[in-house]
This record gives structure tokens, C-alpha cells and sequence, in this order.
């Protein structure tokens, strides 16, 4: 039975529970796979999916430095390749665009992966444009393999022009998790319909219903639960959410709970000290899936203040939200990217403006001292998510793509 090498930048990761999850539906509609990282975990804990997931893992140097013998082997090996010539030549061209250590440890990357590709791989599929993507391509040429990808946020808004346009026109296809995506990458493709919008989704089998009974907290009497889940990185907004935090008034009663690592964290926390929050905050750290999901039934209303970073860095259709939503439980979040793709201001959830803490704590004072507004709009948010966000549709679309050449 023939595999499709995926390509990620680490595995497992706690942040990209989408990507494990499409692991896991490709094995469970019965594509092999090779996972294939650039990068060993950081990651504490791993989740549940992961260890469902059966597929080998071949671990690339994350830095020449780190086994130079098996880099000097794999360029050795390259050289004598019948694909050596027109593949070194995508890397020279390359790197007379971006002159640095980085796409020179991309081509290290890219002769490793080419050298010890079993060879029943018959096809490589990259999870994001940037530096996966530059290993992968580099492969593909040097293996004589075809290539495709999967797009997302970070990858797409943080790089250059000409890097984008010269992986989409090189990839045989891509698929991409929201519709401002697709429409942006589309305008770098020379072929139409190259890229296709594909919701990554969620399987709602390892999340509960909706709570049967609503809760009553109104910040008179116990703390309304706050909670959010994400890394604590400048996209996430989580400044503008302290700043609003403090903002309201010192009569209405909030706990928050935070989930999620991030290179923010200290900063964040020495800030929540300087507003006077710490006692209302639990910085709870990077947690497992199970830890997650138990946040949010024991919370009234989930917060993600997302935005666009100076770096042009933003979300793109947040996992977080779904997973809170399918719960039934209220989501405040921000006019950003595809977020509005997924809640619909006053329908299924509450929209304010990115970078507004003013805005952000008028709508949580609002919603905090109103019980039946977030219970109405978690039940209608849990509804439209289940119906329309489900996993199975686009695994089903990609299975379809592979099932060809394998």
C-alpha cells in the first residue's frame, strides 16, 4: 500500500489539533500517511488525537548543526541525482530573492527528506506556504514526486509575494480554510481554480451537547466565567482584552481563565498585575484537549480578542471558536479574517471591532449581566456549527484528492 508524505513544521502540537484531526480522518478513510516534521515537540502534553493517530514520523534536522553527517550524506546523495540540476536551480533562484541562513537550512531540510523518502510515497502534501513548504518543494524536485498544500494564516499573511506565487504555480493544488484566503491566494495563481476553499471543520464526536440547564450568573451575586483558549502571541489580542477587563465596573464580579503557551505569557501577566486583575485571572498554561473542553462547560461566555499583528500575522478560522460553540457556549470575538464566516453578529454570537478594548468591554459588560442573550446565542451558535462545520464533508473532499495516486 502506497503513502502521502505530510509535511508540518512540528509534531505533535498542542495548537494545531485541526491538522492531527485530518490525520486522523485520512487514516480512518483509509489513506497511509508518513508524517514528516521539521521540528521535534515543545509541546508538555500531547492530546487524545494524537494517540490515535498510527502513522510513522520522520523527524528532519531542525538545524544543520544538529546532525551535520546526515546532512553532508543527503546533499551527497543529492548531487548525484538525475533531479539534482533543476531542483538546485528552484533553491539558487530562491535564495537570490531571501540570501539567508534560513532557506539554506530549508534546502539541508529539503535534501534530508528527498534522501530517506521510503519510496512508497507517492505523493507530498505540505501543511503551510512558509518554511514546510519550502522543505517539501525542495523534495519533491529532488524525489521527482509531485506536491501539494494546505494554507492557513500565519503562512499565508506573513510572506512575501513572490514566495507565495512561486509555490502555488509550482504545486499541483492547494486547499485553503477560509474564503479570504482562497480569493487572496487565488489572485497568485496562473491557474484558475488551482486553490479550493476547504473548512478544516471539527468532529463533533469528542464534544458534549449543549448543557440541558442555563446558567443564571449575572455578575451580581458569583463570578461570571470567562474563558479563552489560545497562544498568548500579539494575533490574539489578549492586551486589548486586559485593557477592557479593567474597564468594567468594579461592581460586576468575572473570573477569567486563560489556556495556551505562548512567548506573551510573562508579559501578559506582569500586565494583569499593573491593572489590578491577577486575582481575578487564572493563567492556566498549555493544557490537553480534555483539560479544554472541560473549561468551557464550566464557562458562560468564551473571549477571543483577535487581530492583525504589525508582522500582517492574523487567524484564520480559529478551532477554539468551533469547539466553544459546538458546546452551546457564547463567543465574543473580533471582525477578523474568517471569523464572520463562522459567527454571525447577534445570531450566533457577539462581533466587535479588532483593536477596540472600549468596544470589546461594552459588549462583555453587556453580555456578562445578561444570562438569556448568551444562552440564546450558544444554543443558535451550537445549531449552525454542527450543520455547517462538521469535519466530514472536507476529509471526505481530500481523501478524494489522494485516493488517484495512491
Amino acid at each position: 500500500m502506497s503513502r502521502i508524505a505530510v509535511v508540518v513544521k512540528g509534531y505533535p502540537r498542542l495548537s494545531e489539533t485541526f491538522i492531527a484531526q485530518e490525520m486522523l480522518g485520512l487514516e480512518r478513510r483509509g489513506i497511509e500517511i508518513l508524517i514528516v516534521a521539521l521540528r521535534r515537540p515543545y509541546d508538555p502534553y500531547i492530546h487524545d488525537l494524537h494517540r490515535q493517530i498510527s502513522a510513522e514520523v520522520m523527524y528532519l534536522p531542525e538545524y544543520v548543526k544538529d546532525d551535520p553527517a546526515r546532512v553532508a550524506r543527503a546533499k551527497r546523495w543529492a548531487e548525484k541525482q538525475p533531479t539534482y540540476s533543476a531542483a538546485k536551480a528552484l533553491f539558487d533562484a530562491d535564495f537570490a530573492h531571501q540570501p539567508t541562513a534560513d532557506r539554506r537550512r530549508r534546502w539541508a531540510q529539503g535534501c534530508v527528506f528527498a534522501h530517506e523518502l521510503p519510496k512508497d510515497v507517492t505523493w507530498i502534501y505540505t501543511h503551510y506556504l512558509h518554511t514546510p513548504c519550502s522543505a517539501a518543494r525542495y523534495a519533491a524536485h529532488l524525489s521527482g514526486r509531485k506536491w501539494s498544500f494546505s494554507a492557513h494564516a500565519k503562512d499565508i499573511w506573513t510572506s512575501p509575494v513572490w514566495d507565495l506565487e512561486t509555490k502555488i504555480n509550482d504545486a499541483a493544488w492547494g486547499v485553503t480554510c477560509t474564503r479570504v484566503n482562497v480569493d487572496y491566494l487565488s489572485g497568485l495563481s496562473a491557474t484558475p481554480d488551482k486553490v479550493e476553499l476547504l473548512y478544516h471543520g471539527l468532529d463533533f464526536s469528542g464534544f458534549p451537547d449543549p448543557a440541558a440547564t442555563a446558567s443564571t450568573r449575572d455578575g451580581s451575586s458569583e463570578p461570571v466565567r470567562l474563558v479563552s483558549v489560545g497562544r498568548a502571541v500579539e494575533k490574539k489580542g489578549y492586551d486589548d482584552l486586559l485593557v477592557a477587563l479593567s474597564r468594567l465596573p468594579k461592581s460586576l464580579d468575572w473570573q477569567f481563565t486563560h489556556i495556551g503557551g505562548g512567548e506573551l505569557s510573562e508579559a501578559l501577566k506582569a500586565t494583569a498585575e499593573r491593572l489590578g486583575l491577577s486575582d481575578r485571572i487564572d493563567w492556566r498554561g498549555a493544557q490537553p484537549r480534555e483539560e479544554v473542553i472541560a473549561a468551557c462547560q464550566h464557562s458562560d461566555l468564551f473571549v477571543l480578542p483577535s487581530k492583525l499583528a504589525k508582522t500582517g500575522d492574523r487567524d484564520g478560522l480559529p478551532n477554539v471558536l468551533m469547539e466553544a460553540q459546538s458546546m452551546g457556549v457564547c463567543c465574543l470575538s473580533t471582525e477578523v479574517s474568517a471569523i464572520p464566516e463562522l459567527i454571525l453578529h447577534d445570531e450566533t454570537g457577539v462581533l466587535v471591532q479588532p483593536g477596540a478594548p472600549e468596544e470589546l468591554a461594552e459588549a462583555l459588560q453587556a453580555l456578562i449581566k445578561d444570562p438569556e442573550r448568551r444562552r440564546a446565542l450558544g444554543v443558535a451558535a451550537a445549531k449552525r456549527v454542527r450543520t455547517h462545520f462538521s469535519t466530514d464533508p472536507g476529509l471526505d473532499r481530500l481523501a478524494a484528492k489522494f485516493r488517484p495516486v495512491l
